[in-house]
C-alpha cells in the first residue's frame, strides 16, 4: 500500500513539476502539519539552540550529497531506531528535509507521533539549500557541488549545482 501511495504522489508530482514551482508544488502537496523553516532562517535558529538535521531521502541521494553533519533516516525504509538512538531529547530542535520537503513532512510527522516536540520541514529542501548558497558534502564528507535530484522532471527545481539522477 505505501509503495502504491508513493507511486501516485510521484505520478502527481511530475505532472505539477512540469509547470510549477517549489511553492505550488508544496501547497498541492502538502498539509503543512510539520511548521517550515526557510534556509534564511537557520542561521538565526542554529545560533540560539543546537540543531540536528535528518535527512529523509532514501540513501543513493544521501550518498550523493547532504547538509554536513546530517543523519539519514531514509523515507521508504524509515529507521525509527536510529532517530531515538542519535536524538535521545525529544526537545531537541530537529530540521527535517528531502529535495524538496514533501518526503520530510511525511516523516516529520512520523517523528512527531514518537513525541518529538521541535520539529521543522526544510522549506524547499535541500535544492533551496542549495540554490541559496548552502554547502553540501558527499559520503566522503568533501563539499560538493553535486545534488542528487531524483530524476530528470525534479532536476528542474535545482538551479545551482551539478545534477545527478538515474534517466
Amino acid at each position: 500500500m505505501r509503495l502504491y501511495i508513493y507511486f501516485i504522489s510521484f505520478f502527481f508530482s511530475v505532472t505539477l513539476c512540469a509547470q510549477s514551482s517549489i511553492p505550488q508544488v508544496l501547497k498541492k502537496l502538502n498539509k503543512a502539519t510539520i511548521p517550515y523553516i526557510k534556509v534564511n532562517e537557520l542561521n538565526e535558529l542554529a545560533e540560539k539552540n543546537n540543531l540536528i538535521f535528518l535527512d529523509a531521502r532514501e540513501p543513493k541521494e544521501y550518498k550523493v550529497s547532504h547538509i554536513q553533519n546530517a543523519i539519514s533516516v531514509g523515507f521508504n525504509y524509515f529507521n525509527s531506531k536510529k532517530v531515538e538512538v542519535a536524538v535521545k531529547d525529544k526537545n531537541t530542535n530537529i530540521i527535517v528535509y528531502c529535495s524538496i520537503g514533501v518526503r520530510s513532512e511525511q516523516i516529520g510527522e512520523k517523528l512527531k507521533k514518537l513525541g518529538y516536540k521541535n520539529l521543522h520541514n526544510l522549506y524547499g529542501g535541500i535544492f533551496e539549500y542549495k540554490n541559496s548558497g548552502g554547502q553540501v558534502v558527499n559520503n566522503q564528507n568533501k563539499v560538493t557541488d553535486s545534488v542528487h535530484t531524483f530524476n530528470k522532471t525534479w532536476s528542474l527545481f535545482l538551479t545551482k549545482g551539478i545534477k545527478v539522477y538515474e534517466d
